[in-house]
């Protein structure tokens, strides 16, 4: 069966960079099925945007990209009819009222269904009279929601959707994208930096450092290649000849992250706990232990 996105060898090198020295993208592959929500994480500059930007066939890049068996950027139209994104920037027009916005996209939009956007907002606080420059942001972000929920897309891809969120506005819109997912044969691509908000989301990830890919697999797969060692710091030096990934710094105590082949090795030095999506970025994210 083809997969829903397809990415092979993307690359994206900006004018003015040597091929090697520090690219945006530097050879990244992975493909998703339908089902399949993607952790793409990273700090700002990591790559995120641009590989969203390349997604959506907004701007030239070497390599090859489907989704939904079209090409972003010679065969943009019909990809679009089946992607949306939803960005930490809003691009929805203030000057309009939502009952304006919601008549435009039902004309522009052949898969646009009015009735059931309309049907979502009922669930929020924003009438079909309300104005959306005088919206919150969280408001926004639920109205976009609303938007991308109603023309029926296949898949979707937020980058950095909650960004200056309060946590009610940042569980309600979680809540209503499960049940998106929930709903129909669906991928969701996730770009963010705000790991702990998005794991219970994930069942991929891939983490981007200065335009490469320095982890990729499943979520589950992450507890069959590492764990932690909460263990006392006279431990140190015998946990430091293990190559950890990253220490967490405690009182008279650190919690280790390590590959899982020390753990026979290291068991009976603290308590063994599961390594998480959160540890494994910080890991990546700070580089090795000294």
């Amino acid at each position: 069966m083809m997969p829903v996105v397809r990415v092979q060898h993307l690359s994206k090198n900006y004018s003015g960079r040597q091929s090697g020295q520090g690219e945006a993208l530097n050879d990244i592959s992975f493909q998703l099925e339908s089902g399949q929500v993607l952790g793409l994480l990273g700090h700002n500059g990591a790559g995120k945007s641009t590989l969203i930007k390349s997604l959506l066939g907004a701007q030239r890049y070497q390599g090859e990209i489907e989704i939904n068996g079209y090409e972003p950027l010679s065969q943009r139209a019909q990809l679009m009819k089946g992607v949306a994104c939803i960005s930490d920037v809003s691009v929805l027009p203030d000057w309009m009222r939502v009952e304006q916005l919601l008549e435009y996209i039902a004309g522009v939009h052949p898969k646009f269904d009015s009735l059931q956007a309309q049907q979502f907002l009922a669930k929020t606080d924003i009438t079909l009279a309300s104005k959306v420059g005088r919206l919150s942001k969280g408001m926004k972000v639920q109205l976009h929601l609303a938007v991308v929920i109603a023309t029926d897309v296949n898949v979707l891809i937020l980058d950095e959707p909650t960004l200056g969120l309060d946590l009610v506005y940042r569980d309600t819109f979680y809540r209503h994208l499960l049940q998106w997912l929930e709903e129909g044969e669906r991928t969701l691509i996730v770009a963010s930096h705000e790991v702990q908000e998005i794991e219970h989301l994930l069942t991929d990830v891939l983490i981007l450092k200065q335009g490469n890919a320095v982890w990729q697999s499943a979520v589950d797969d992450i507890q069959h290649s590492l764990f932690v060692l909460d263990a006392s710091d006279e431990h140190k030096a015998e946990l430091l000849a293990c190559q950890p990934l990253y220490v967490e710094q405690g009182l008279g105590s650190s919690k280790w992250l390590l590959k899982r082949s020390y753990l026979e090795q290291v068991s009976s030095l603290g308590r063994v706990l599961p390594a998480g999506l959160t540890e494994l970025f910080l890991a990546l994210q700070k580089g090795a232990v000294s």
